[in-house]
């Protein structure tokens, strides 16, 4: 499924559908393929936008969590969008948390779905060196429950991803960044309905970190999935937009 990508100013976006803005925010590997069956579900109620996030072309000064909040901020006031149901994957997670503690006057609900944030097994210690397909493909088979996943496609993504320099440099800063900017203390000042979405067989952003998120938000509810992992939109999409499609019928239009 292809969409047209927008452009309004420096920002590149999918919109598609039409009522309350229910906006999509990537992982660190993410790609637009991550949300296509999501698109497709709630762009018959929604007006589904997904912002193409810097991640990789930021300057290395800002190529952060903090860095990523402050361009989807703009993003929001540039294009004016109000009432919005603000979810995010991974790095998305955790770049949406911040947001909400920052910036909540716009978002009226907050969906993480194996969010960094709290606890994330990132790359390990090691980075590969370039050109280790192999490894690539091993370490995208651990985002799923079913290795079978990690499609050809999508591992090339990744290694084309990793196989540039500065853009290696960059992902190291970004995942450093989220190991550092740990949101523990604060997230119980976030007062937003929140919907966490969770993977029993997350091996990145493992249950427990949801139930820790779920233990220091205060008005958020948890759902796990069964044989899925970190990226439950992908893996078992029928499951997941139902959680999420019952969640957001709660507040439309509230």
């Amino acid at each position: 499924m292809s969409y047209s990508i927008k452009q309004d100013g420096k920002y590149k976006f999918i919109e598609e559908g039409e009522g309350e803005v229910l906006m999509l925010l990537h992982g660190l590997f993410g790609a637009l393929s991550n949300f296509k069956d999501l698109i497709e579900h709630f762009k018959q109620t929604h007006k589904v936008v997904v912002p193409m996030l810097p991640l990789l072309d930021l300057d290395l000064l800002h190529t952060s969590v903090g860095g990523l909040q402050k361009f989807l901020q703009k993003f929001i006031e540039h294009r004016n969008y109000n009432h919005i149901h603000l979810m995010g994957n991974s790095l998305g997670g955790h770049v949406a948390l911040v947001h909400a503690l920052k910036k909540p006057e716009r978002i009226k609900t907050l969906i993480l779905t194996g969010s960094s944030g709290l606890f994330e097994n990132g790359m390990g210690d090691s980075y590969p060196k370039r050109g280790d397909k192999e490894y690539i493909r091993n370490k995208t088979a651990l985002t799923f429950y079913d290795p079978a996943l990690a499609t050809e496609e999508l591992v090339n993504e990744v290694f084309e991803i990793t196989n540039n320099r500065l853009k290696v440099i960059k992902i190291i800063a970004l995942a450093k960044s989220a190991i550092r900017n740990n949101l523990g203390e604060e997230l119980n000042q976030i007062k937003i309905p929140t919907c966490l979405i969770w993977g029993k067989n997350d091996t990145i952003t493992p249950p427990f970190v949801g139930e820790e998120f779920h233990k220091l938000i205060p008005n958020s509810e948890l759902y796990f999935i069964d044989k899925c992992g970190h990226a439950p939109m992908m893996e078992v999409p029928d499951e997941f937009n139902k959680i999420l499609g019952d969640f957001l019928k709660k507040y439309q239009g509230n």
